[in-house]
């Protein structure tokens, strides 16, 4: 087995999000149409003689037991007994808490790097329990490809999405997911809206009227973009806001349009995130 390997982490984009209530355990019932996106980081996984160690080239983000790659690890390595250590170093390149799911990500790549390593495959019910276990959105990253997810996230089901491409605003706020999900003015008795009316443009992300509320920032981008396109929306718990298109081309119009004030990138929806053709053996 390799000593050190080294995995892309995609971001991912909501293209609409319900909440259904809370449960007695604190988490809130979901349903979210996702989709991977070309923005990656890059987790490298190492042995290492003793202990979990985790360091990354962005400021701000937890390097000890509150990171989600060490969580990953530390429940991998009392599954498997194996390696007795391990270092993980995360490149960032996806903005921390702009709901792009970049800590999710890189946990899913940490988990891949492990079972490389190792050559130690958790059963799908085993490695689906240590995902929710680190995070939400963790599952989502495993499989590969566009999926809706429901429940806390471990429940997926496989879809077929239309190429596009996405503008993606990113405000200059960092959001508490924690905090949106415990606000109360968060509508958690929203009624499902089937995947059929989503494909005519009608989803939703019921976290956004509670961001927007609290983070001008973000409310100003969104609406920047909603002149332009009326369909566009904010994904997970914010910050980030996105508006699609049918290519590359109609993208990057608006984008030559985006006010100096304001940053931003492009970004191509994925049939297969890079870590597909893996979860697939």
């Amino acid at each position: 087995m390799a000593s050190v390997v080294s995995f892309l982490a995609p971001a991912k984009l909501n293209l609409s999000l319900q909440v259904f209530g809370k449960r007695p355990d604190g988490y809130h019932h979901l349903r979210s149409v996702m989709v991977p996106v070309s923005l990656y980081d890059e987790v490298t996984v190492e042995e290492a003689p003793a202990g979990i160690s985790v360091k990354c080239d962005a400021p701000g983000i937890p390097t000890g037991s509150a990171n989600s790659c060490h969580k990953a690890a530390a429940l991998f390595l009392a599954w498997a007994g194996t390696p007795p250590g391990v270092r993980i170093r995360i490149r960032k390149a996806i903005p921390a808490e702009s709901g792009l799911g970049g800590g999710s990500s890189d946990a899913a790549a940490a988990l891949k790097g492990l079972i490389a390593l190792t050559g130690k495959h958790p059963p799908p019910d085993t490695l689906l329990a240590m995902a929710i276990r680190v995070g939400a959105d963790v599952p989502f990253f495993l499989p590969g490809g566009a999926a809706l997810v429901e429940g806390i996230g471990e429940r997926l089901q496989v879809l077929e999405l239309p190429p596009a491409w996405y503008l993606v605003l990113v405000p200059p706020v960092r959001v508490s997911t924690r905090e949106v999900f415990a606000s109360s003015a968060l509508t958690r008795d929203t009624k499902p809206l089937k995947i059929t009316p989503f494909f005519q443009g009608l989803g939703r992300n019921d976290l956004e009227p509670v961001v927007t509320a609290q983070y001008p920032e973000v409310a100003a981008q969104l609406d920047w973009l909603r002149q332009h396109c009326p369909g566009a929306r904010m994904t997970g718990s914010g910050a980030c806001v996105f508006a699609a298109f049918d290519s590359a081309a109609e993208a990057r119009a608006l984008q030559s349009r985006v006010p100096a004030s304001m940053h931003g990138f492009l970004a191509e929806g994925l049939d297969h995130h890079p870590l597909y053709d893996w979860a697939q053996d």
